[in-house]
Protein backbone atom coordinates (compact mmCIF):
# COMPACT_ATOMS: atom_id res chain seq x y z
CA UNK A 1 0.00 0.00 0.00
CA UNK A 2 3.01 2.51 0.81
CA UNK A 3 4.43 1.47 -2.05
CA UNK A 4 1.25 2.62 -4.17
CA UNK A 5 0.84 5.44 -2.77
CA UNK A 6 4.62 6.42 -2.97
CA UNK A 7 4.67 5.84 -6.38
CA UNK A 8 1.41 7.83 -7.05
CA UNK A 9 2.74 10.63 -5.17
CA UNK A 10 5.95 10.66 -7.55
CA UNK A 11 3.97 11.06 -10.25
CA UNK A 12 2.32 13.76 -9.01
CA UNK A 13 5.04 15.61 -7.55
CA UNK A 14 6.55 14.86 -11.75
CA UNK A 15 2.99 16.51 -13.30
CA UNK A 16 3.19 18.96 -10.71
CA UNK A 17 6.83 19.90 -11.65
CA UNK A 18 6.53 19.71 -15.82
CA UNK A 19 3.31 20.82 -16.47
CA UNK A 20 2.73 24.59 -16.10
CA UNK A 21 -1.17 24.57 -16.18
CA UNK A 22 -2.82 23.93 -12.86
CA UNK A 23 -6.03 23.49 -15.55
CA UNK A 24 -8.84 21.18 -14.50
CA UNK A 25 -8.78 19.94 -18.17
CA UNK A 26 -4.89 19.70 -18.48
CA UNK A 27 -4.33 17.48 -14.85
CA UNK A 28 -7.65 15.76 -14.29
CA UNK A 29 -6.96 13.64 -17.56
CA UNK A 30 -3.50 13.20 -16.06
CA UNK A 31 -4.72 12.44 -13.14
CA UNK A 32 -6.42 9.62 -14.15
CA UNK A 33 -4.40 8.25 -16.59
CA UNK A 34 -1.09 8.36 -14.96
CA UNK A 35 -1.72 8.39 -10.91
CA UNK A 36 -5.03 7.08 -10.27
CA UNK A 37 -3.91 3.43 -11.89
CA UNK A 38 -1.60 2.92 -9.14
CA UNK A 39 -3.74 3.64 -6.08
CA UNK A 40 -6.47 1.34 -7.68
CA UNK A 41 -4.20 -1.13 -9.12
CA UNK A 42 -5.77 -4.78 -7.68
CA UNK A 43 -7.79 -2.76 -5.32
CA UNK A 44 -10.08 -5.71 -5.11
CA UNK A 45 -7.62 -8.09 -4.00
CA UNK A 46 -5.86 -6.10 -1.59
CA UNK A 47 -8.31 -4.03 -0.55
CA UNK A 48 -7.22 -1.96 2.42
CA UNK A 49 -9.01 -2.30 5.76
CA UNK A 50 -7.03 -0.12 8.27
CA UNK A 51 -7.64 3.68 8.45
CA UNK A 52 -4.31 4.52 8.42
CA UNK A 53 -3.90 2.88 4.56
CA UNK A 54 -6.99 4.62 3.75
CA UNK A 55 -5.71 7.70 4.46
CA UNK A 56 -2.46 7.67 2.91
CA UNK A 57 -3.72 6.61 -0.53
CA UNK A 58 -6.41 9.27 -0.03
CA UNK A 59 -3.74 12.21 0.92
CA UNK A 60 -2.38 11.63 -2.91
CA UNK A 61 -5.76 11.78 -4.32
CA UNK A 62 -6.53 15.31 -1.64
CA UNK A 63 -2.99 16.70 -2.79
CA UNK A 64 -4.08 16.06 -6.45
CA UNK A 65 -7.46 18.26 -6.05
CA UNK A 66 -5.16 21.12 -4.34
CA UNK A 67 -3.08 21.43 -7.39
CA UNK A 68 -6.37 22.81 -9.24
CA UNK A 69 -6.47 26.47 -10.08
CA UNK A 70 -9.76 27.98 -8.13
CA UNK A 71 -10.55 25.05 -5.65
CA UNK A 72 -7.57 25.76 -3.00
CA UNK A 73 -10.34 27.29 -0.50
CA UNK A 74 -12.87 24.71 -0.79
CA UNK A 75 -13.28 21.81 1.37
CA UNK A 76 -11.89 18.05 0.16
CA UNK A 77 -15.64 16.85 -0.56
CA UNK A 78 -16.21 19.98 -2.27
CA UNK A 79 -13.38 19.88 -4.67
CA UNK A 80 -14.31 16.11 -5.59
CA UNK A 81 -17.82 17.86 -6.54
CA UNK A 82 -16.77 19.80 -8.59
CA UNK A 83 -14.09 18.44 -10.50
CA UNK A 84 -17.04 14.95 -10.53
CA UNK A 85 -14.65 12.47 -8.37
CA UNK A 86 -15.67 10.18 -6.08
CA UNK A 87 -13.55 9.18 -2.88
CA UNK A 88 -11.30 6.44 -3.37
CA UNK A 89 -12.78 4.60 -0.61
CA UNK A 90 -16.26 5.02 -2.26
CA UNK A 91 -14.53 4.06 -5.76
CA UNK A 92 -13.14 0.45 -4.36
CA UNK A 93 -16.71 -0.36 -2.46
CA UNK A 94 -18.08 0.55 -5.94
CA UNK A 95 -15.49 -2.03 -7.68
CA UNK A 96 -16.35 -4.69 -5.35
CA UNK A 97 -20.13 -4.20 -5.69
CA UNK A 98 -19.25 -4.63 -9.57
CA UNK A 99 -16.87 -7.51 -9.40
CA UNK A 100 -19.68 -9.55 -6.93
CA UNK A 101 -22.68 -8.99 -9.38
CA UNK A 102 -20.57 -10.28 -11.81
CA UNK A 103 -19.51 -13.55 -10.05
CA UNK A 104 -23.02 -14.18 -8.75
CA UNK A 105 -24.75 -13.70 -12.01
CA UNK A 106 -21.93 -16.15 -13.39
CA UNK A 107 -20.33 -13.41 -15.75
CA UNK A 108 -17.25 -15.46 -14.13
CA UNK A 109 -18.92 -19.10 -13.92
CA UNK A 110 -15.73 -21.11 -13.17
CA UNK A 111 -14.20 -18.42 -10.91
CA UNK A 112 -17.09 -17.87 -9.10
CA UNK A 113 -18.03 -21.34 -7.84
CA UNK A 114 -14.83 -21.18 -5.71
CA UNK A 115 -15.05 -17.78 -4.28
CA UNK A 116 -18.41 -17.68 -3.37
CA UNK A 117 -21.46 -19.61 -2.03
CA UNK A 118 -25.46 -19.82 -2.31
CA UNK A 119 -27.42 -19.65 0.89
CA UNK A 120 -30.30 -21.65 0.83
CA UNK A 121 -33.14 -19.23 1.29
CA UNK A 122 -36.41 -19.56 -0.11
CA UNK A 123 -38.29 -17.42 2.13
CA UNK A 124 -36.77 -14.13 0.41
CA UNK A 125 -39.41 -11.97 -1.29
CA UNK A 126 -36.30 -10.39 -3.31
CA UNK A 127 -34.97 -12.49 -6.28
CA UNK A 128 -33.62 -15.67 -4.32
CA UNK A 129 -29.90 -15.00 -4.42
CA UNK A 130 -28.25 -14.64 -0.56
CA UNK A 131 -24.83 -15.34 -0.28
CA UNK A 132 -23.71 -17.62 2.57
CA UNK A 133 -21.08 -16.35 4.75
CA UNK A 134 -18.27 -18.51 5.67
CA UNK A 135 -16.55 -19.85 8.67
CA UNK A 136 -13.03 -19.00 9.16
CA UNK A 137 -10.27 -19.65 12.17
CA UNK A 138 -8.22 -16.31 11.75
CA UNK A 139 -9.86 -12.98 11.53
CA UNK A 140 -7.31 -11.48 8.56
CA UNK A 141 -9.68 -14.11 6.20
CA UNK A 142 -12.91 -11.93 7.28
CA UNK A 143 -11.20 -8.62 5.57
CA UNK A 144 -10.69 -10.75 2.41
CA UNK A 145 -13.02 -9.13 -0.64
CA UNK A 146 -14.86 -12.44 -1.35
CA UNK A 147 -16.25 -11.87 2.82
CA UNK A 148 -15.70 -8.16 3.84
CA UNK A 149 -19.27 -7.62 3.00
Amino acid sequence: MRLQSRKASHILGCIKKRVASRSRNVNLPLYSALVRTHLESCVQIWSPQHKKDMELLEWVQRRMTKMMKGLEHLSYEERLRELGLFSLEKRRLRGDLIATFQYVKEAYRKDGENIFSRACCDSSRSNGVKLGEGRFRLDVRKKFFTTGW
